[in-house]
């Protein structure tokens, strides 16, 4: 039986280097969850388990981990939950010519640089022990990400969510994720073919049916529900039956052989948007989703990262053409993509930028691919480190191309003040 004293401190230390670790990084005007990506590799082997092994063992022994990566996976599936209510398909349906370019190119870029550097260091550092075809299609779609919920953070906080570039920026991210979700789901499908309980067309069958329940029964029951006015619409009742309904598609979706974040996700995608519906739950679920659950997912995600296994001398050229090839497809994909379309470059960068921002959604991607075993853990740390590296570059980045507009906005503001009275 487990020990909930343990899980009790682990918990707490958790709970306590993430918010000491985000405190000092929003000194350098780092978003709370860069923070809490970092503390949760400090907490691992590559820091904690490095310099204090005996400490780390007595804190999280091995036998213990069961309980936290219960409640981390829980954690994850409702804040893909989360994303996915804040997703609305409406806005996506209205992108214009300049986005929907920005944004497949964004995708497709990084997805062939992925898969091209992957069938470069397959025999390398992967033969063996991970599927070929499945590594190429993994490591492609991995490259891909754009991380939507930090990248909203980003923007709110840089005072550009209003601005035509935040707005461009942030609709390219949205696309980004939705396809990169499908392609990973039809990935994952392909990957689990071989052990999966059901044939694929039994699985086909299957999706096609979960799909006609979500759109034509479930959204419309929770559309009646929503129409209600005011808070009477989110009792404690009506809350439990929406992590229900999600943890339902979660199941759902696990069962047929695609991943349980999938559902959860697309659980949350046909929830109605319409007279704040969807913000109210979000921010019914947020202070417990992302203040406690989530550091627990970085802090499992940490104990699985080993820097050592990436930056050793026999893995670090391996690292260093992964963090290139990442950069060079987002930021290169999206920053000349946008050039291509009109967009002044330094505008052009910014987009490049940001798009590059991996984030969480990265490591959730990157944790699914060990579980499925398309990654070993060596090439989990070297793409834990690009997902880290790739975020932590992004706000001073930005601040340096969008120095000059600063500049630029405050002469402008200084003329109008010293400007005689007409």
């Amino acid at each position: 039986m487990p020990d909930v004293k343990t899980l009790v401190v682990q918990i707490s230390v958790i709970l306590v280097v993430s918010l000491s670790v985000s405190w000092l990084l929003r000194k350098v005007s780092q978003p709370r969850v860069v923070g809490e990506m970092v503390a949760g590799i400090l907490l691992g082997p590559s820091l904690l388990g490095w310099v204090a092994p005996g400490l780390s063992k007595a804190i999280f022994p091995p036998e213990s981990l069961g309980p936290l990566y219960s409640l981390s996976q829980i954690g994850l599936l409702l804040f893909m939950f989360m994303v996915g209510l804040e997703l609305d398909t409406k806005k996506l349906r209205r992108l214009g010519h300049v986005a929907v370019v920005i944004s497949h190119t964004s995708i497709i870029v990084p997805f062939a640089l992925g898969a091209l550097l992957a069938s470069q260091i397959y025999e390398r550092v992967a033969a063996g022990e991970v599927p070929y075809t499945g590594f190429l299609l993994f490591m492609g779609a991995a490259m891909s990400v754009t991380a939507f919920p930090v990248l909203a953070r980003i923007l709110s906080e840089q005072n550009m969510l209003g601005t035509r570039l935040g707005a461009l920026t942030i609709t390219c991210a949205a696309v980004d994720d939705v396809t990169a979700w499908c392609i990973l789901a039809a990935i994952i499908g392909v990957v689990r073919s071989e052990v999966n309980h059901l044939g694929l067309w039994q699985m086909l069958v299957g999706l096609a049916a979960y799909f006609a329940f979500m759109l034509l029964a479930l959204r419309p029951a929770v559309r009646r529900l929503a129409a209600g006015g005011g808070d009477a619409r989110l009792t404690d009742t009506v809350i439990a039956f929406l992590v229900l309904c999600a943890l339902a598609s979660s199941w759902a979706t696990e069962w047929l052989g695609i991943h349980a974040l999938f559902g959860a996700f697309f659980a949350g995608v046909i929830m109605p948007k319409e007279g704040g519906f969807a913000e109210d739950v979000v921010r019914r679920l947020r202070p417990l989703v992302v203040v406690v659950l989530l550091p627990l997912f970085f802090a499992f995600t940490g104990l699985r990262t080993d820097m050592r296994l990436a930056v050793g001398p026999a893995m670090l050229l391996y690292s260093v053409l992964v963090f290139a090839a990442a950069v060079a497809g987002k930021f290169g994909g999206s920053a000349v993509a946008a050039r291509v379309m009109g967009v002044p470059w330094r505008d052009a960068s910014a987009i490049g930028i940001l798009m590059n921002t991996r984030g969480l959604m990265e490591l959730v991607i990157l944790n699914i691919g060990l579980d499925i075993g398309v990654l070993n853990r060596s090439l989990f740390s070297m793409m834990v480190l690009m997902a880290v590296g790739t975020t932590l570059m992004t706000t001073p980045l930005l601040s340096l191309v969008r120095a000059d507009e600063r500049a630029e906005a405050a002469a402008e503001a200084e003329k109008v003040e010293v400007a005689p009275a007409g």
